[in-house]
């Protein structure tokens, strides 16, 4: 009986691979990071009831995301809506997590310290772009727990695009439950959405205006 049991766990558990791999539609690196993209996709789509305009990626040159950053659904929502890789700049403690570290590493997660030590996440950052990778910032820093519609942006990111010469495309994700929170939004289901902003070329703004700009898009009702 138990040896039945056991053949049983195996066979479920080689479904699930296969599941995940025929749905995965981003190349990774790494065959489990892309067993893992295609199960974001389902559960995105089914539990989540996901509707999105696609991420528009660059086939010739780096891509950089900002977006609004309501709950710890927002990273698969992103991922879910790209057919391509995307490196996210994540927190140092969250990337240290245990038992998750390797896959935010196999991932190409860009750990940034919170404390304000950000020049080696900065350096990572921009080589990514450099090497014509699509990274995501979430420029509020971290999920908005205030209950207004946007935190006070960090500035970091108009630096980035600017030293890249890359225009930010941003992104607005809504209708998740549990909003404010990381787990929660995951295990409740919800009707969420993801919105593509115009490109902001910032290149050849001021900091600041770039930053109001970027702020009104992130913060905008579709």
């Amino acid at each position: 009986m138990i040896e039945f049991l056991f053949v049983i766990v195996c066979v479920l558990f080689l479904v699930f691979i296969f599941i995940g791999y025929k749905n995965h539609v981003a190349e990774w690196d790494h065959f489990i990071i892309n067993v893992i993209d295609g199960w974001i996709r389902i559960y995105c789509r089914h539990f989540h009831h996901f509707i999105y305009q696609p991420i528009p990626v660059s086939d010739n040159g780096p891509t950089l995301l900002a977006c609004n950053h309501l709950s710890g659904l927002d990273p698969f929502l992103i991922v879910a809506a790209c057919q391509h890789p995307i490196r996210f700049m994540i927190a140092k403690e969250e990337f240290e997590r245990f038992g998750l570290q390797w896959i935010f590493r196999a991932a190409g997660c860009i750990p940034v310290e919170r404390s304000g030590r950000v020049e080696a996440a900065f350096r990572a950052t921009l080589t990514a772009l450099h090497n014509g990778e699509v990274v995501v910032l979430f420029p509020e820093g971290g999920i908005n727990r205030t209950g207004r519609p946007l935190r006070k942006l960090k500035a970091g990111i108009i630096k980035l695009a600017k030293l890249a010469k890359v225009p930010i495309t941003p992104l607005r994700v809504e209708g998740m439950r549990g909003q404010g929170h990381t787990v929660t939004a995951l295990l409740l289901p919800s009707q969420s959405r993801l919105h593509v902003m115009p490109e902001l070329d910032c290149v050849n703004k001021m900091d600041e205006e770039s930053l109001i700009q970027l702020a009104l898009f992130l913060s905008l009702k579709a």
